[in-house]
């Protein structure tokens, strides 16, 4: 009997879509192949410019706001997600990928039932139609990782067609912001989500091993070091 069988199966990433007033998932798309690299950008939102208000600083921050914050850091996330019909003839694929890039594409675009609703209040005189709600979608990177996100980019390389000139191959460049209790409202699903994604990082911050003051060449404590390098100057 081979060992394979042992081997535990990889989990998958993937775009949970849900409905915010139920909580249902509509819509679980599995991606084929985990990426391979994930690109991630953590802004803070400080309340005070970076600059030094005073003392010959070029900045014109408020000294009292230097370490404050307005809110959580915002986070983007990039990368390359492949689809490949060839890795899975087991699969019928009349249609090769485009089942799957057309799930994605629909993450980014209203449907024809909201276009053809909001065409029909333009055509009643309405003065002001509200822009289309799209559902809540998270995005999931194993149980540790599970977030709010809106998608602001995705380009597609389709590679290889079949003889339909159906694409059976592609990479599509994926972008997306994590949706923070900032951008949702008051109550919203998403922004509790939100809430329980920090409160794991706060758990694996928590988890995190400390290091020393030794180690940093301060054993003398942080006080000590700064005396010692003012006498320095």
């Amino acid at each position: 009997m081979t060992r394979y069988a042992d081997i535990p199966k990889p989990i998958r990433s993937g775009i949970v879509v849900v409905n915010p007033d139920t909580g249902t998932p509509q819509r679980i798309i599995v991606l084929q192949f985990n990426p391979d690299t994930l690109e991630r950008s953590v802004s803070p939102q400080s309340a005070g410019d970076s600059g030094d208000a005073g003392g010959g600083g070029t900045g014109s921050g408020d000294r009292n706001e230097a370490l404050r914050l307005k809110g959580p850091a915002q986070e983007t996330w990039k990368f390359t997600a492949e689809i490949d019909a060839t890795d899975q003839f087991e699969v019928a694929a009349p249609d090769g990928i485009h089942p799957q890039l057309a799930t994605l594409e629909m993450l980014v675009q209203p449907t024809t039932a909201q276009l053809r609703a909001a065409s029909r209040l333009s055509q009643k005189g309405a003065i002001e139609i509200s822009p289309i709600e799209m559902p809540l979608t998270l995005f999931t990177w194993g149980s540790k990782r599970v977030m709010p996100v809106r998608l602001t980019e995705l380009s597609v390389n389709e590679s290889a067609f079949d003889v339909n000139l159906n694409p059976i191959r592609a990479s599509l460049g994926i972008g997306m912001k994590i949706l923070t209790v900032s951008d949702l409202p008051a109550g919203h699903r998403g922004a509790d989500l939100y809430l329980a994604h920090l409160a794991q990082k706060e758990r694996l911050a928590a988890a995190a091993r400390g290091g020393s003051l030794g180690a940093l060449g301060l054993g003398g404590g942080i006080g000590a070091a700064a005396s010692a390098s003012i006498r320095r100057g």
